[in-house]
């Protein structure tokens, strides 16, 4: 069926999906809404639907961290940290938004490989920012645990390598799982985990709002960074494709 503007209002069925629409309907809104159209570069992929709220909100993020270290106190090594940090979780958004909008086989496998080199890019920044840190605390003579956000950091670190190792071995080595019919099986608790993992680090942020270093050297407000992620939480979950989690 089409508009008065001679537009399809809802994509055609695809006969793979069985007569049924298949990849193509998000958590919210209809089928189609936030879906990749054959003849678009796989960059609009990042503002399809609400996605360029989820833009909006990494740039923000960004832009409050950075602004607020080179802004208050002197450069020291343990800055590196919060600015690496901060371009890392971009870096993961926009792995994340590029391959949700994919719905055939060959926007899929272009997605995968942007979603693997962004990944890798958001791996490698965050790795900056934790040996700073612990090179810093090595310096120094500093105490680990110190709060929260010490404890969820190590829990965010090792549930974003592990994470990382699920990804790469099944995008690049299936035989580890059996085969690449085994290991697209588990690509949708890959997802669901990454989805979940998001969560936590935006938890991961929040908490850093309460440490010392930002209560009396950075000075971000913790309303603020709670808005950041309740946009991002906005710009990014009403594109997930049901089908895409076995929905």
């Amino acid at each position: 069926m089409a508009s008065a503007t001679g537009i399809p209002q809802h994509p055609p069925i695809n006969p793979d999906d069985g007569g049924e629409q298949g990849d193509l309907e998000p958590l919210l809104g209809r089928p189609g809404d936030a879906s990749q159209r054959d003849d678009a570069p796989i960059v609009k992929n990042l503002i399809i639907g609400t996605g360029v709220i989820a833009e909006a909100a990494g740039v923000l993020l960004v832009a409050s961290v950075w602004a607020a270290v080179f802004l208050n106190g002197p450069l020291i090594l343990f800055s590196v940290h919060p600015l690496a940090q901060s371009v890392g979780l971009l870096v993961l958004i926009q792995s994340i938004l590029v391959l949700q909008p994919t719905h055939t086989g060959a926007q899929k496998q272009a997605g995968q490989k942007v979603h693997a080199g962004l990944n890798f890019l958001a791996f490698v920044t965050f790795a900056v920012g934790v040996v700073s840190i612990e090179v810093n605390k090595f310096l120094n003579n500093g105490v680990h645990f110190h709060s929260a956000h010490g404890f969820l950091g190590v829990i965010a670190s090792f549930w974003l390598l592990a994470q990382y190792v699920v990804g790469f071995t099944m995008f690049g080595v299936p035989a580890l799982y059996g085969g690449e019919a085994n290991a697209k099986k588990i690509w949708k608790y890959h997802r669901l985990s990454g989805y979940v993992l998001l969560l936590f680090l935006a938890a991961t942020v929040i908490s850093a709002t309460q440490t010392d270093y930002n209560l009396n050297v950075l000075g971000i407000k913790l309303w603020a960074t709670v808005v950041i992620f309740v946009l991002l939480i906005i710009g990014v979950f009403p594109r997930i494709k049901k089908q895409k989690l076995g929905l």
